[in-house]
């Protein structure tokens, strides 16, 4: 997160003082940024923290909360599920098409390849967290 700020803090001045931009700078906060957001989502799939309708939730019984909580935990792992095959494929037509960057120039899979590994690791701690659900702990 500190490196996503210094970037772009550094992009802004030299705008403001050049009206020039580094668009490597944009490309590398976008990837810092998505790689920030899967980093917080894999905590909080750790945590069963993601959102949801707490409402629902906590005015229902024991029996029903943990219901909501199994279902909850399934759409979750199939999202993630769903991300990961949708952005490999992505990632390969990448790298089977030898896109690279704009800014930078570098091969784009370097970037969204990051994407399905990352949804898979999620996949795998709902799934834990269901597992664990399931045995009652």
């Amino acid at each position: 997160m500190a490196a996503l700020c210094l970037i772009t803090l550094a992009n802004v001045v030299v705008r403001y003082l050049t009206d020039e931009s580094f668009a490597w700078t944009e490309e590398f906060s976008v990837f810092l940024l998505v790689l920030t957001t899967m980093a917080g989502a894999a905590a909080a799939a750790l945590r069963d923290s993601h959102v949801r309708i707490e409402f629902l939730l906590v005015a229902s019984d024991g029996r029903r909360r943990r219901g909501l909580a199994l279902f909850g935990a399934v759409l979750s792992a199939c999202f993630f599920l769903a991300l990961a095959v949708l952005t490999g494929r992505m990632a390969w037509d990448d790298f089977r098409y030898a896109e690279i960057s704009m800014g930078l120039g570098i091969p784009r899979w370097w970037y969204t390849g990051w994407v399905p590994v990352l949804s898979l690791v999620i996949a795998g701690r709902v799934l834990g967290f269901l597992r664990a659900m399931r045995r009652g702990q």
